[in-house]
């Protein structure tokens, strides 16, 4: 639980009143919650209304995976089939099925490394599979205290229909929630802990979101999401994740860009500016 007093003291500042004025620009849904780890501070705008996650989900689905290796139930170096059954459709990204057109065999490692870093949707289905499904995962995050992030189906099914994705949804408010037990290490031991934020930190995925208009060299643990577009309409434009500042404190951030009519380069724009409206907040502080 966020501290009511702290919530109150953030949201006097006026930062959420700028995230109201930056998010008119989406033309759609916006949802954002920030916090500052270390204090519990925190703040939101339209943060309790869920959002399709996309590839945010492959988040928590690494961290459900990296929990059973903890457990003794896989091992990083542990060998995956990958069918050719398994790759997903081409609409989908995913490096592993144009690199390996007939299948592969990959460690658990190297699935969880292009599903983080490279947002390969076969990679996430075969670890959500390894983590035993959905309701699985659902099931770990629920013992963490999160009960407003939902992973529910693969990315092969919300390849079949866009409505599919909203299965899979989150509440800002929540994943920052998720957001620091990570950087806690609650759930996960040190050296997992350690694995997931590394392949979070130097993934090429987002450069233009939460990255956007931060300093140069700015430290950000990150998982993007993105939808297709059709008629004009983009369902999920996302990027949650942990920013560094210069002090060494650390901000857990989600900001959710849904159902938008806006361009690519104006949904990335809004996360930037929500960032860095964050970043000055608490870098000033």
């Amino acid at each position: 639980m966020i501290p009511l007093l702290l919530f109150f003291l953030a949201a006097s500042s006026g930062l959420p009143q700028k995230f109201a004025a930056i998010a008119t620009q989406a033309q759609g849904r916006v949802g954002v919650s920030a916090m500052l780890i270390e204090t519990g501070e925190s703040l939101q705008f339209q943060g309790s209304d869920r959002y399709p996650m996309q590839s945010v989900y492959k988040f928590p689905i690494a961290m459900a995976v990296l929990r059973n290796v903890d457990r003794g139930l896989l091992r990083l170096d542990q060998e995956i089939p990958v069918a050719k059954s398994d790759l997903v459709p081409r609409a989908l990204h995913s490096p592993i099925r144009d690199q390996h057109p007939d299948g592969a065999s990959l460690t658990v490692r190297e699935l969880l490394r292009f599903a983080v870093s490279e947002s390969d949707g076969t990679a996430s289905d075969v670890l959500l599979r390894l983590a035993g499904g959905g309701a699985k995962v659902t099931e770990y995050l629920r013992g963490l205290g999160i009960h407003g992030v939902i992973v529910e189906t693969t990315e092969m099914e919300m390849s079949q229909g866009e409505m599919v994705q909203y299965r899979n949804w989150a509440q800002p408010v929540e994943m920052i929630v998720l957001l620091k037990a990570l950087h806690e290490g609650k759930g996960l031991s040190a050296s997992s802990r350690d694995l997931l934020l590394d392949f979070m930190i130097h993934g090429p995925t987002g450069a233009h979101r939460l990255k956007g208009l931060l300093p140069e060299g700015a430290v950000v643990a990150h998982k993007t999401g993105t939808s297709g577009t059709s008629n004009g309409l983009t369902r999920a434009t996302n990027d949650v994740g942990i920013v560094t500042l210069p002090d060494g404190r650390h901000v857990a951030i989600a900001v959710f860009v849904s159902d938008s009519k806006a361009s690519e380069a104006v949904r990335e724009g809004v996360i930037a500016k929500v960032a860095r409206a964050a970043w000055d907040y608490w870098a000033g502080k």
